[in-house]
């Protein structure tokens, strides 16, 4: 859809439950989201598709679902607790707070990013080009300073320094932990890879743009171990899979690209890293990352927890750390992408449109909407289709309005296949289906519509 706006996908998504504004009756809460009725059905069914496609579907593929509070000593052999920080800079005029590097993105509208430069170089770039405070329009900015993203907490009865935790900055270190305990349960050899998906927490210092960047969000991530002298093959491979399977999942090619990091970039543990950005509303922005770690993240805990983590090669006997490529994506963003690409307003005849989400059946909150056409005569017999299809699909009944106006509905929401009851399924045992896409209608017998409805869920 042309000129689609962020303002109109959160309308859209708080008008037919997908997310609503967290807290909202208290005012809400800077940032915070929930998801609704349908939010929730095609969160999980994103969840699902990735589960099949990099854990099911994997030769030698584990998943795991780690805890999300661990021992602190985790985030300080990670790195997380010395270095896991944003350079926060503040507007001396508006004292509104930034981070220097979205700063420097957003000036240069995605040409220069900040990743890898040091305090000394942002400064330098934002004084040069006078770069603006988004807020108020003025080029007057404090020094850079570092600010942890980590979010701490205590355990226990008492708040002192022996206390203190942290809810996890990311989900791949519940991975490098456990590393052993899979290889030996799952008698795992190398190439092999281990997946989780779960909550993880950052004090953002500048959230926005709806769900794409919140202090707490959900990750998809994987880590796959192999010999050190084949991860940049690995890492293209991993490249390559990801890529396509946002295209099966529906997302358009020409809103989806590469972005690989140069030299500068680069962490400096990683030998390549790649980002799969998507065009959202505001413009282009990460939406997978596909990193190679090399062995950094086993060997800082090896060294750090005093426990042997090198792998022992069968077949020839050589013990090393394995190298790490870590295919990463957030749900919450792959859910924004989702719904941007599929949106859309047609016009089906002069002066009618319509609203349609044209998402892919397998990700639909809802497969199919039974539709009783007059609810005096018809509801009994759709309420028991209704009983029966949703034993096997998230199933919608509605009897309220005209059927053109339930039809609208049910397209608003992305239902795929409406089915109408009406005397022919009393007298004949048929009902009328109509596709969402193409709004075509067909007479099909009721007893088939199941095996219909999933030979077309493709996924």
């Amino acid at each position: 859809m042309k000129d689609l706006t962020m303002e109109k996908i959160v309308n859209y998504c708080k008008q037919y439950g997908f997310v609503y504004q967290g807290s909202e009756i208290y005012g809400g809460l800077a940032n915070s989201w929930d998801y609704g009725p349908l939010g929730k059905e095609i969160k999980e069914n994103i969840k699902r598709a990735w589960w099949k496609k990099f854990i099911q579907e994997e030769r030698n593929s584990f998943g795991i679902d780690a805890a999300i509070i661990m021992n602190p000593q985790v985030w300080v052999a990670s790195g997380h607790v010395a270095s896991f920080s944003d350079p926060l800079i503040d507007c001396k005029a508006c004292k509104s707070r930034h981070r220097a590097d979205k700063l420097i993105e957003d000036f240069t509208e995605g040409k220069e990013t900040g990743d890898g430069w040091d305090n000394k170089k942002l400064e330098k770039f934002i004084s040069d080009n006078k770069v603006p405070c988004p807020k108020c329009g003025k080029s007057d900015f404090t020094g850079i300073r570092q600010f942890n993203l980590l979010f701490e907490t205590h355990m226990g009865v008492t708040e002192d320094s022996s206390s203190k935790v942290y809810l996890r900055g990311e989900t791949a270190q519940g991975i490098f932990v456990n590393y052993n305990n899979v290889l030996r349960s799952g008698r795992a050899k190398i190439p092999f890879g281990i997946g989780q998906i779960g909550k993880a927490f950052r004090n953002e210092i500048t959230p926005g743009n709806f769900i794409f960047r919140t202090r707490e969000f959900e990750q998809m991530e994987y880590e796959f171990f192999c010999k050190p002298d084949t991860d940049l093959e690995w890492h293209a491979y991993w490249k390559q899979k990801c890529l396509d399977f946002l295209k099966e999942v529906g997302l358009k090619e020409e809103n989806l690209k590469y972005r690989d990091h140069s030299p500068e970039e680069l962490s400096f543990y990683s030998k390549a890293t790649t980002d799969i950005e998507y065009k959202y509303p505001m413009g282009w922005g990460e939406l997978w990352g596909i990193a190679d770690r090399t062995d950094y993240d086993l060997s800082v805990h090896e060294k750090h927890s005093k426990t042997e983590l090198r792998y022992l090669d069968p077949e020839t006997n050589e013990k090393y750390i394995p190298y790490v490529v870590e295919p990463s994506v957030g749900v919450d963003r792959l859910f924004l992408a989702l719904i941007c690409d599929a949106y859309d307003e047609e016009e089906i005849a002069e002066g009618d449109t319509r609203e349609v989400l044209h998402i892919i059946p397998s990700l639909a909150a809802y497969k199919v909407a039974v539709l009783p056409l007059v609810k005096k005569y018809h509801s009994e017999k759709a309420l028991e289709v209704f009983n029966d299809l949703s034993k096997h699909f998230m199933t919608t009944y509605d009897e309220s309005g005209s059927i053109g106006k339930r039809y609208r509905r049910e397209d608003a929401i992305g239902t795929p296949w409406c089915i109408t009851i009406d005397d022919e399924t009393i007298n004949n045992g048929t009902v009328t289906i109509r596709d969402r896409d193409t709004m075509k209608q067909e007479t099909i017998e009721l007893s088939k519509v199941i095996e219909y409805i999933k030979e077309r869920i493709n996924f």
